[in-house]
């Protein structure tokens, strides 16, 4: 394909209409204020701010932890099986209009149970939601059920067995919460027991932890899809295994600018794991915390990085329906869109 054919001038709105897959979202951080204002009158739950713009004027973080405590007290508000729908419902509407055709939605039911919570109204509230919204727009859902890294393995043990009955609405397990102090090997033996399960696994690492908690996620974790990763060029020898394994790592250029990982986007080092041949994905983390949805994450990176062009934007959708755990066949169907989507662009010229 004639990438070169595709102007500048088309390709903003090309980033916003191509298909794409989003891999790295945390359902719990695409609760909107509004909605967290919402739920909280309904719920009947006083928060610490008096209206939206004062939460909104919180969101200025120092670094992961300071993000986490605000996100734990937005979540607060999420009681019941209908509010994890309505949260959920929102996301995907959100995702259908960024033209994202498969997301794997992140979650944390520790969030919630150590507040009570039933862990059937998480998995009830968040399934419903996925079947509605392919039922209405034909979305694509997968759901990865995530463990607290900041809590015990006993505690990821414990949640494990209560969302074993539930066991057929999940298809992964995931890590994510603080990393420092928390490396991949404490949580070890669940994830030896999770693969066992036949789950499929993913670890956030590399993020604010060092290059050996990607190793580690890998060697002893196992696990198939690192979630951040961009500290990885702090090991040569990891950038190498990276590229040849084409283990994928979910990017998300927003948060990692919001959460100080990077000073600004034109540091942002994706456009050089890009070019290096590293499997990297876009993606929007925490989008109500952040900035923006996925299709934000991508105007703004490819805004700061104006050696990014039609190529890269194939690349990256390509990277993100490749890396994603739905089956082969439907991969391709989704790629061959991509591959239409782009041609269509080159022809317009």
């Amino acid at each position: 394909m004639d990438f070169s054919a595709i102007s500048t001038e088309q390709l903003p709105q090309l980033l916003l209409d191509m298909p794409k897959a989003e891999l790295h979202i945390h359902i719990e951080g695409s609760l909107q204020p509004e909605m967290i204002f919402q739920l909280a009158q309904k719920n009947g739950i006083t928060l610490s701010y008096p209206d939206v713009a004062s939460l909104r004027a919180a969101y200025a973080f120092t670094d992961l932890q300071s993000f986490l405590d605000l996100y734990y007290a937005g979540a607060s508000v999420l009681l019941t099986e209908s509010d994890f729908y309505d949260m959920t419902m929102a996301y995907l509407q959100g995702a259908v209009a960024d033209h994202v055709v498969h997301a794997e939605l992140f979650f944390d039911p520790q969030t919630h149970t150590e507040r009570g919570v039933p862990i059937e109204y998480v998995f009830n509230g968040l399934h419903r939601a996925c079947q509605d919204a392919k039922a209405r727009w034909g979305i694509s859902t997968h759901l990865i059920m995530c463990f607290l890294r900041h809590l015990s393995e006993e505690s990821a043990f414990e949640t494990l067995e209560a969302a074993l009955p539930h066991r057929h609405l999940f298809m992964g397990v995931g890590l994510d919460s603080g990393e420092r102090g928390n490396p991949p090997e404490k949580f070890a033996r669940v994830f030896a027991k999770c693969k066992a399960l036949g789950l499929r696994l993913v670890a956030h690492a590399g993020e604010e932890g060092p290059a050996s908690y990607i190793e580690n996620a890998l060697d002893i974790l196992h696990v198939e899809r690192i979630d951040h990763g961009v500290r990885c060029v702090e090991s040569d020898a990891l950038v190498q295994r990276l590229v040849s394994s084409q283990v994928p790592l979910t990017v998300c250029p927003l948060s990692n600018i919001k959460l100080c990982v990077f000073k600004t986007m034109q540091q942002h080092n994706l456009p050089a794991l890009l070019s290096a041949g590293l499997n990297v994905t876009v993606n929007s983390d925490d989008p109500a915390y952040f900035g923006g949805s996925v299709n934000v994450n991508f105007t703004e990176l490819f805004k700061a990085h104006p050696g990014l062009g039609a190529k890269e934007a194939w690349q990256l959708a390509k990277n993100s329906i490749d890396s994603s755990f739905v089956s082969q066949d439907q991969k391709n169907q989704w790629l061959a869109q991509l591959n239409d989507f782009f041609t269509a662009a080159v022809a317009v010229q």
